[in-house]
């Protein structure tokens, strides 16, 4: 497959963005006693801003004219989707367990529909309400175990805040995203966002070391930095903006729901964690549930054309 037939292929893009980015929970959640969470932000998109230079330079004389005519846009882009989303995870990840976060990260894709319809005025199809709430009850299948007695019984501590904080903000990003400027290379766009992201993550930074909470160097540690930056941050957001630009932001997010499968499917390779019968009934649910609500909006596309 070419580059260009796959980049033209949304769907495959986002199911590798959800394998990347559960792969960052993993990660995040694993560094929380090396790493201290601003510094893991920082230092991956420092890695990611170094990735998207070669795409970036060709462009570079572009640079200063579009952030002069949109400032204010690319700002709101770079504070919620590089300085706040993944910064805020990692803070939650240091208090909540990591059922709670995917619960409340399997949140996205509900919110963005609101956000979706109290802003832009876009309702849901009777077909797409019908996969959004089955592949939410197999997100709730994953993380109860198959119990619902599990599920009302999981706690909410100050780490669950942040991350529902953060689920707002990328729920907004991504809504936002689809206003980016027209003619924007991707490439140059990302570099722009990750710059002003970094610049937004510096004073938190310093902030965090007068605290007197360093990096604790190890192999593992530069590892798990060079795994964030490179897959979560620089590819992720490169699959995941190019996908929002092709099907849009409400049905690109209902792809978040794929993130307890992945997770599981990660804990039984790396980990060598056995999947249970209920890890099966929530991924025939939440992949049924993509699959209705893309499939119709599939059907509609073709239809009108």
């Amino acid at each position: 497959m070419s580059a260009r037939r796959f980049s033209d292929q949304p769907y495959l893009l986002l199911i590798l963005t959800v394998l990347f980015w559960s792969g960052n929970w993993v990660v995040g959640r694993g560094l929380r006693g090396e790493v201290p969470p601003v510094a893991l932000a920082f230092w991956r998109w420092s890695l990611a801003f170094a990735c998207t230079l070669p795409g970036a330079w060709p462009y570079r004389h572009q640079a200063w004219p579009a952030l002069r005519a949109h400032w204010r846009l690319l700002g709101a882009l770079a504070l919620l989707g590089i300085t706040g989303y993944n910064t805020l995870a990692y803070i939650g990840l240091q208090y909540t367990t990591a059922s709670n976060g995917v619960l409340l990260n399997a949140f996205i894709p509900i919110v963005i529909l609101g956000l979706s319809l109290a802003f832009q005025g876009k309702g849901l199809s009777v077909f797409e309400a019908c996969g959004v709430s089955i592949s939410l009850a197999g997100v709730a299948v994953i993380v109860a175990q198959g119990d619902a007695e599990r599920l009302l019984a999981l706690g909410f501590n100050p780490g669950d805040i942040w991350i529902l904080i953060s689920v707002f903000m990328w729920a907004a990003y991504t809504l936002l995203l689809q206003r980016r400027p027209a003619g924007l290379p991707p490439m140059l766009l990302l570099a722009l966002l990750i710059m002003l992201g970094l610049l937004g993550l510096l004073p938190l930074y310093g902030w965090e070391l007068t605290q007197g909470r360093d990096i604790h160097w190890s192999s593992g540690a530069v590892l798990g930095i060079a795994y964030t930056g490179i897959f979560p941050a620089f590819l992720g957001y490169v699959f995941w903006n190019r996908a929002v630009a092709q099907v849009g932001g409400a049905r690109a997010g209902l792809f978040i729901h794929l993130m307890p499968v992945a997770t599981t499917l990660l804990s039984a390779v790396i980990l060598g964690e056995a999947p249970q019968l209920y890890h099966l009934a929530g991924m025939l649910l939440i992949v049924g549930g993509i699959t209705l609500s893309t499939r119709r909006a599939h059907e509609h596309q073709v239809a009108a054309r």
